[in-house]
C-alpha cells in the first residue's frame, strides 16, 4: 500500500523531506550527508526525496522556489526549513532540536 504525502507527514515520527532534482548539483552533493544522517537516526527520523520535476503539486503546495529545500514535519507541520544545501553537521545540529537518538 502506498501512503500518500499527507499521511507520511503526519507521523509522530519527524520526517525530514529533501525536495531536489536529478540535475541539481548542490542536491547531489548533500544526497551524501542525508544517507548518513538517516542511518545514524534510524528509527527515530524518516527521510524521504521528493523529485521536484516529478512532483511539482508537492513542490508548489510548499511554495518550493529553490533547490535543495529541506522541510521538517511532525504531526503535518513545519518544524524547520531551509534552502540550500547543508554539511551533516549542520543536518544533525538541526534534528537534534527535534529527535533524539
Amino acid at each position: 500500500m502506498k501512503i500518500s504525502f499527507k499521511d507520511l507527514i503526519q507521523s509522530e515520527k519527524p520526517v525530514l523531506v529533501d525536495f531536489y532534482a536529478d540535475w541539481c548539483g548542490p542536491c547531489k552533493a548533500m544526497a551524501p550527508a542525508l544517507e548518513q544522517l538517516s542511518s545514524k537516526t534510524g528509527d527515530h527520523l524518516k527521510v524521504i526525496k521528493i523529485n521536484v520535476d516529478k512532483n511539482q503539486q508537492a513542490a508548489a503546495a510548499y511554495q518550493v522556489q529553490s533547490i535543495p529545500t529541506l522541510i521538517l514535519f511532525q504531526k503535518g507541520q513545519i518544524k524547520w526549513r531551509q534552502a540550500g544545501a547543508l554539511s551533516l553537521g549542520q543536518l544533525e545540529a538541526v534534528v537534534k532540536k527535534f529527535v533524539t537518538y
